[in-house]
């Protein structure tokens, strides 16, 4: 960090948010909904294609090695270029050179080995966001791959050495036993300081979860289970992402340019890494699992036309796999990180009704997601039955301790930058530490918009702002969204795995300029 946060930030949050915390009051979640997120936005430099133009494309699904109880997977992380906007050619940094990344497929209880080999020209660490997994695969930011062609210039987190960092020299075996429920999960760099330009570069993949609970339910499957990765980018006038980084290199020097310290925003939305695709489905229900790859912006999702009798879509499942029940929405925010797994029932529309996915907290080109092309009737076989999974009761009762981390604009190492409870993010300072097996009540208090996200843990919602939890905040999550001034409480078991984690703020502008912090389960 090199800059100062924009006056209007700080303006903001003295005249706003701020005046609210000082208060104790909580921002109503009702307004919460009409701002896109904390960031600026970047314009592109060359002119954007017309939406629904380009197919959606499906990223592949890999085929792994198996023995008797693991599945073994390669991946090569390295540069390459894409056709992401037709007919131009943009440099990316991808999973086996492709944006998204492969899907990887893996079943409940048997465990699934990624072999990760790092031939892109700095260090990268590989997270598996909502995995239950053993710290020393978990993706801890400074536990570095370095690249395969060698790395001269050492790394340290804001001038910080981790001395418990686990370093590999050009490859890695991450391991990942899925002790866990069926759910969508996403893979993603997680290198210290460069998460942001990394991710935005291309470094992302799906990676999902199955189980024999789920595939009873009968939902639908095959071509008709579309994962959807949506993410903002903008790009610089020869078709390369822009992105402001202080150091393009992304070897030394961390954090973006002063406009954007808040977040970055971009004016062209990909779906699956295509701009504002089209897809053709039959009269029939699709599953649609949603992810908010971006790195700074909300959305609110909606179907337009509606279909006959409104709702639209119908959630089965959130961050941790399956609801109990489904419940049925007319519109979706979701926050960077967040993961939504619906059912959208395209029967509800006449053959040839062209349905959009709008976005209603975008304005120009950010409106718009996608479209769907209902173009044929089918049959249909599939359902949503009224009751979905079993998820295990958490009450306050069984909670042992109660902690409150504020999430706030700050100092870091005497320049703003962004915080958690005060204190800027170090590898050597543990803000928590509870025992295996223990139930604890997280509260999160926020000064303006930050996506929360903790590792090793699902946890339900108790509370915002001393209400119930909201109509979007059922089921097991692992990021939660906090609005300009609200609290949040979370109930979480920290069961599975010893070692060390952190917790932090998926405004990937915000993590990489400190606003993460530790916890150990001991």
């Amino acid at each position: 960090m090199s800059r100062r946060l924009p006056r209007r930030t700080f303006f903001g949050l003295a005249g706003g948010a701020g005046v609210l915390l000082a208060a104790g009051l909580t921002a109503p979640r009702l307004l919460a909904q009409g701002s896109p997120g904390t960031g600026e936005l970047l314009r592109s430099g060359l002119p954007l294609p017309e939406p629904f133009r380009v197919p959606l494309p499906i990223p592949p699904v890999l085929r792994p090695q198996r023995t008797v109880d693991i599945d073994h997977h390669t991946i090569t992380q390295r540069a390459a270029t894409a056709e992401i906007l037709p007919g131009v050619r943009t440099p990316i940094w991808g999973y086996d050179g492709i944006f998204p990344g492969p899907t990887i497929e893996s079943r409940r209880d048997r465990t699934t080995v990624v072999h990760h080999r790092n031939e892109l020209p700095v260090p990268t660490v590989v997270h598996l966001h909502g995995g239950h997994t053993p710290a020393e695969s978990d993706g801890y930011p400074t536990d570095l791959v370095l690249p395969r062609s060698g790395w001269e210039t050492g790394h340290a987190a804001h001038g910080m050495v981790d001395s418990r960092a686990r370093i590999s020299n050009g490859e890695r075996d991450y391991v990942f036993p899925f002790r866990q429920r069926a759910a969508t999960l996403w893979y993603h760099d997680h290198r210290m300081d460069f998460t942001g330009p990394a991710v935005y570069r291309g470094l992302a993949g799906f990676h999902l979860v199955r189980d024999d609970e789920e595939d009873s339910l009968g939902l639908p499957s095959g071509e008709r289970e579309l994962p959807l990765m949506i993410a903002d980018r903008a790009f610089d006038e020869h078709g390369a992402f822009a992105y402001p980084s202080l150091d393009r290199t992304l070897r030394t020097t961390p954090g973006v340019e002063n406009a954007y310290v808040e977040g970055v925003f971009g004016d062209v939305i990909l779906v699956n890494g295509a701009p504002w695709p089209v897809h053709e489905v039959a009269a029939v229900r699709y599953r649609l699992r949603v992810l908010n790859g971006s790195n700074a912006r909300r959305y609110d999702l909606a179907l337009d036309p509606p279909p006959p009798g409104g709702g639209g879509f119908v959630q089965i499942g959130s961050d941790q796999g399956l609801l109990d029940t489904p419940r049925e929405h007319d519109h979706l925010p979701i926050a960077p990180a967040e993961r939504y797994d619906l059912v959208v029932d395209f029967g509800r529309y006449p053959v040839g009704t062209a349905v959009t996915l709008v976005n209603r907290l975008g304005t120009g080109s950010t409106a718009q997601v996608m479209r769907f092309a209902v173009t044929r009737r089918a049959p249909d076989e599939s359902r949503v039955p009224a009751k979905l999974g079993e998820i295990p009761p958490l009450t306050r009762e069984q909670a042992t301790i109660t902690r409150e981390f504020s999430f706030r604009a700050g100092t870091v190492h005497g320049r703003a930058g962004w915080v958690i409870g005060g204190e800027p993010f170090s590898p050597e300072l543990m803000s928590a530490s509870p025992r295996l097996g223990d139930t604890e009540i997280w509260r999160f208090v926020a000064d303006i918009h930050h996506p929360v996200h903790l590792h090793l843990v699902g946890f339900r919602i108790l509370s915002r702002g001393g209400r119930p939890p909201g109509p979007f905040d059922g089921g097991i999550k692992d990021t939660v969204d906090l609005s300009p001034g609200e609290s949040v409480e979370v109930i979480a078991r920290f069961d599975g795995y010893r070692g060390r984690y952190v917790f932090h703020c998926h405004n990937a502008e915000h993590e990489d300029m400190a606003m993460m912090a530790n916890f150990e389960v001991v």
